[in-house]
């Protein structure tokens, strides 16, 4: 199942109603399995981005729709990549000539 990353930004709304980030963080697990996205870490973090998620989604359509469900809320904004494992990596790295 393909891999993905978010880089996860609070909007001036977030950050206004902080102390519920957890309560909206587990709300988005439920929202993430809606679109049959597995959640698979959430990390809160210091510096330019203020969360960091892993996934696991069945496509790329999942993991948008699942994107775009969430910053609809206006909480976040995000900057979503689709993320390669080492086996992944290697079978498109024998693709180059």
């Amino acid at each position: 199942m393909p891999r993905y990353v978010a880089l996860v930004s609070f909007t001036e709304q977030g950050i206004r109603d902080i102390k519920n980030s957890l309560k909206r963080a587990d709300r988005f697990k439920r929202l993430a399995a809606k679109h049959k996205v597995k959640v698979r870490e959430i990390h809160w973090t210091m510096g330019k981005y203020d969360i960091v998620v892993s996934f696991d989604a069945p496509n790329d359509a999942a993991m948008s729709a699942l994107t775009l469900e969430n910053c609809q809320l206006g909480n976040v904004r995000t900057d979503t990549m689709r993320a390669y494992t080492r086996e992944e990596f290697a079978h498109i790295l024998k693709a180059i000539s």
